[in-house]
């Protein structure tokens, strides 16, 4: 690989710049970093430069560690959003500045210098000064002085920003062929989308500090893993869906998934379903059932004629099959667009009301669907509501929190999504197993909700199930909260309850590799209860997340942490089962492997 990031993290006092990136970029790649303002692009990008040192992690370039090596050491190249061009110096002296620098002769500096103007598409302009040239031209100059020391990575910090759309349009498609020109490995950052769709093998995209998720444009847009994915790289409907053998029920279709898709869907309960703008179908009448499944109807409340397309805005009554991701329950927006054809063939008038179909929906793997406060009255309901760590995930996921109350009786709907319950210190544990007893996937215990959680300590029974179930809420937490992840894992050298300590230890590298997400993982020798609770401190409102593999196996554990951890209990705690069905698979590899069968 060319560029190896491990777990670098930049900390400006108490304010997360960088938390926990992880990424490999290839040889000859162009790698684009989007995100909005304030994501941590630039930072991550200076810190690869060497501009920016970094609290923790390592910096790997063609091999070398460079984390603690000068920027000038490093073989890299930058171009700055403002240019930082020597508005005294001509075109030809600032491209030669590096190579002066470096003690480079004179003869060999005219010759890089004329190479590098016709590169870039110059030639005969050396001895104009940047004052004499236009913004786009300024721009390629300082890609040529990026160039002429011939580094092995060029850095490209938001490059296009103060050009108008022509220009950069224009230079876009220049840097790009410089860059393929050259076979160097580049690293673009950017908040605007289309220059990140036209010029990426590979997108980055970056929220609050996190590398959120990582793929080739296509398959970012068609295929998004994270709901900020989603609904930052262009418009997008966001509805609950439920599983149905195997498809996925939304209004009136069980539509056909894919479940080798990015991890493919859950086998039961409720969902997040994306559904693009331009997969909408409207119409007048009955939709053909060869071209779209039918969700219901809507009521066209917004036309805009937008050039080539049409958008529609239509609003939605919520019913049991048909409802928002973003607010569930509650009335909701559906957005369309369509060609001149269709807006012609069927054309539409505010306040119609049409039927509304899909060509092709998409699961999203993120276990939290949505947001189920559970309480036996309308004052716990509304504790949970308040509570800090709640407020924060409905905030960052944009979902509205649907109350329910347990006095007579937990409707089946509230165990869909992430069900909340207060934490009663006298059987707080006991609570959460018996929704989970009951068909609840994951419940989420809230013991202390004033304060704001500072830290995720995870630990999961070694079985495939439990791991993947909890390692996919872990990666959901860690996107949406600014905290750090610590995985406990059994400290020995033998087999730990059937599962070996090596494949502990891979737990890391499956989440970083399946959910995007990367988790530091801290050994214990003993008893798990014990090692916990060390972990439980006051000063630091924890959350504790346990994966467990079935009910039963989680009252197993309930009984070891209970008596250690009820007198002063995590400020919340997430317990998240895994599928029956994986747990044979796994329980099946851990006899072949003990009995010698498998390596």
């Amino acid at each position: 690989m060319s560029i190896s990031l491990e777990q670098v993290s930049k900390h400006y006092g108490g304010s997360v710049a960088i938390s926990d990136v992880s990424v490999e970029i290839a040889d000859g790649e162009l790698f684009v970093l989007l995100g909005p303002s304030g994501s941590g692009k630039s930072t991550l990008l200076r810190a690869i430069a060497g501009l920016t040192p970094i609290d923790r992690g390592r910096i790997v370039l063609h091999g070398r560690d460079v984390t603690h090596v000068s920027a000038r050491e490093r073989e890299v190249g930058f171009v700055f959003q403002n240019y930082a061009l020597f508005r005294h110096m001509t075109v030809a002296e600032n491209i030669e500045f590096a190579l002066r620098a470096r003690g480079v002769g004179a003869a060999a500096r005219r010759a890089r210098v004329n190479e590098l103007l016709e590169l870039v598409s110059l030639q005969g302009l050396g001895k104009r000064l940047p004052s004499e040239l236009s913004g786009g031209q300024q721009q390629r100059v300082a890609v040529a002085r990026a160039l002429a020391h011939e580094p092995r990575v060029l850095l490209l910090d938001e490059p296009f920003g103060a050009l108008d759309a022509k220009i950069r349009d224009e230079l876009r498609r220049a840097i790009r062929d410089i860059q393929r020109t050259v076979g160097i490995t580049t690293i673009l950052v950017t908040h605007d989308q289309e220059e990140a769709f036209t010029m990426a093998d590979r997108i980055g995209v970056m929220d609050r500090g996190r590398l959120q998720e990582t793929d080739e444009p296509r398959v970012l847009y068609t295929r998004p893993r994270t709901r900020f994915a989603a609904t930052f790289l262009g418009a997008a409907n966001l509805l609950l869906g439920r599983i149905e053998g195997g498809g996925v029920r939304v209004g009136n279709t069980v539509f056909d998934t894919n479940p080798s898709e990015r991890g493919g869907p859950p086998r039961h309960g409720e969902v997040t379903v994306l559904i693009r703008p331009e997969d909408i179908v409207l119409g007048r009448s009955e939709l053909s059932a060869a071209s779209a499944g039918e969700l219901g109807y809507g009521t066209v409340r917004q036309i805009e004629f937008v050039g080539v397309l049409e958008r529609v805005r239509l609003h939605v009554e919520p019913n049991e099959w048909l409802t928002s991701a973003l607010a569930p329950g509650a009335r909701f927006t559906i957005e369309a667009t369509r060609n001149s054809r269709d807006a012609e063939t069927t054309k539409l008038e505010v306040g119609q009301r049409v039927r509304i179909g899909a060509k092709h929906v998409h699961v999203l793997p993120t276990p939290i669907s949505s947001l189920r406060l559970v309480g036996a009255s309308e004052p716990d309901v509304e504790r949970l509501a308040s509570s800090s760590l709640v407020r924060e995930l409905a905030t960052r996921m944009h979902i509205a929190p649907v109350r329910h109350l347990s006095s007579s009786g937990i409707p089946p709907e509230a165990l869909g999504g992430l069900a909340v319950v207060p934490f009663d210190r006298a059987g707080g544990f006991d609570g959460i197993a018996r929704l989970l007893d009951e068909g609840a996937r994951q419940v989420l215990g809230i013991a202390d909700g004033h304060r704001r959680i500072e830290r995720l300590v995870i630990y999961i029974q070694p079985t495939r199930a439990a791991r993947e179930a909890a390692l996919a809420a872990a990666g959901t937490l860690l996107r949406h909260l600014a905290v750090e992840g610590t995985l406990l894992v059994p400290a020995a050298d033998r087999t730990v309850r059937g599962t070996s300590y090596r494949d502990l230890l891979d737990i890391r590298h499956a989440a970083l590799r399946a959910h995007g997400v990367d988790v530091r993982t801290e050994t214990f020798r003993g008893d798990v209860a014990d090692a916990i609770g060390k972990r439980i401190h006051p000063s630091a409102p924890t959350l504790l997340l346990l994966g467990v593999s079935s009910p039963s196996s989680c009252y197993g554990l309930i009984e070891e942490l209970g008596p250690r951890l009820a007198p002063r209990p995590p400020a919340a705690t997430l317990i998240v089962r895994g599928n029956a069905d994986a747990d044979r698979d796994a329980n099946t590899i851990s006899y072949l492997r003990s009995a010698s069968v498998l390596g």
